[in-house]
């Protein structure tokens, strides 16, 4: 039996199961009015000065803000196809954020280097040079 799909196809499926994960993060996050992520921050391995400068209380605020919105609004973007280039590179920035926290060199989490974030990267990237959003998504309409 054969199934005729296309790269395209898949193209829109990983855009949008992305998507969806990243808009589903962000919105269980902007929900909960107990959630932070000084938790997480205040127990980076990596550059620990740099994260405990991002946890500090007279920061926290607007970093969660960031956290949170920026999550949804990438997940939004590329589910809707649109912009999906700078919700990429926004995307691949929250995920580097997030792998340095947890990376001893060279594990990284729960990997040997790579682990789910730089999956992500890497799947960020190729949406962002295969012009993910053009196929059926709004980004087609601005070309």
């Amino acid at each position: 039996m054969y199934i005729n799909i296309s790269v395209k196809h898949v193209t829109l499926l990983l855009r949008l199961t992305m998507g969806w994960y990243f808009f589903y993060a962000g919105f269980s996050k902007v929900i909960d009015p107990d959630w932070t992520s000084a938790g997480y921050l205040s127990t980076a391995k990596t550059f620990p000065e740099l994260f405990a400068w991002f946890a500090d209380p007279s920061r926290i605020g607007i970093v969660d803000f960031l956290n949170q919105w920026g999550l949804l609004l990438v997940g939004a973007a590329l589910i809707l196809g649109w912009f999906v280039s700078i919700a990429s590179f926004v995307g691949i920035i929250l995920m580097i954020l997030y792998w340095l926290p947890v990376l001893v060199f060279p594990y990284a989490g729960h990997g040997f280097i790579v682990d789910d974030h730089i999956i992500y990267i890497f799947v960020f990237m190729y949406l962002w040079i295969s012009h993910a959003g053009s196929f059926l998504g709004i980004d087609r309409f601005r070309r």
